[in-house]
């Protein structure tokens, strides 16, 4: 029986320590690009794709993610009652009525692996998608839907990678494999941040997964590995020695939104193409002294 993607897991219970003091007491991922949280951009890129339950791995400081989702009664009133209804359409846009969400605590920071472990319960053995709101994507279609396109193809999990310069692989999960297409590799290892001489390519993961729910037995079994964390790239490492797993090389384009200077770049290049101020930022931004 051929399986569908119809969950997305965001783990969201990071610090945001790189934007302080802007993140002492706001979740990070609750950082505006133009005019919508970082959040917001990755629920809609899964929402894009056809999934519908969105869970969320939260920490004791992203109250605001779930205050953001939930109905604001009140806003809703006072904007009906003002007759803004293009105001109105969108405030009720950021959660549609057939999108589920659902939230869990990752009560220790324990690494990536371990925070899509806490969605087991929620997720159970079915595949699903993993969204890191720090890298914002922009591709037509979404980025999550071309992966859930591949996985409905495969049935294999299958991760996001792009081409980065030798020099920047001990940023990244790199991996290697078999090419069986232009865009499309299957792999045979996947190594977390390695030093350059040590890289087996150029592939780096781009902070976009879909994954079988065999997944889970992989974290669950793990010793805690680079940081001192149980990694999700250690457990896609053992899941393709049991299962095939795929690397798809997207189309589009990613902001790493963890870092300022990504921040920026995502701020600048959205506002230039934003329906309401793009064109008349772009003309500032060419003409300003």
């Amino acid at each position: 029986m051929k399986q569908l993607v119809r969950k997305a897991v965001f783990p969201i219970a990071g610090l945001g320590t790189r934007f302080l003091p802007a993140t002492k007491a706001s979740a990070k991922e609750m950082l505006p690009v133009v005019d919508k949280p970082l959040i917001q951009y990755a629920v809609e890129e899964a929402y894009a794709a056809g999934i519908r339950h969105m869970i969320f791995v939260t920490g004791r400081t992203k109250r605001s993610v779930e205050d953001h989702f939930d109905t604001a009664y009140e806003l809703e009133t006072e904007l009906e009652a003002a007759g803004k209804k293009e105001l109105l359409n969108v405030a009720r846009s950021i959660a549609p009525d057939d999108m589920v969400c659902t939230y869990v605590r990752q009560s220790r920071a324990l690494g990536l692996g371990h925070a899509v472990l806490c969605a087991k319960e929620l997720v159970g053995q079915e595949p699903f998608a993993v969204l890191l709101a720090d890298d914002l994507m922009v591709g037509e279609p979404s980025v999550t839907a071309q992966l859930v396109a591949q996985f409905n193809a495969l049935q294999s999990s299958i991760v996001a990678v792009q081409d980065v310069p030798l020099e920047h692989t001990k940023r990244y999960g790199i991996v290697s494999g078999a090419v069986v297409a232009d865009d499309l590799v299957e792999m045979t290892a996947i190594v977390e941040k390695p030093e350059p001489a040590k890289a087996p390519s150029t592939l780096a993961v781009a902070g976009r997964y879909v994954l079988s729910g065999n997944i889970f037995n992989e974290l669950e079994a793990l010793p805690r590995g680079v940081g001192g964390e149980i990694q999700l790239t250690d457990g896609i490492a053992n899941l393709l020695r049991k299962e095939k797993v795929y690397a798809y090389r997207y189309a589009g384009k990613r902001y790493d939104c963890g870092s300022k200077l990504g921040f920026l770049q995502a701020t600048v290049d959205l506002g230039e193409h934003h329906h309401e101020v793009g064109a008349e930022f772009s003309d500032w931004l060419s003409n300003r002294s």
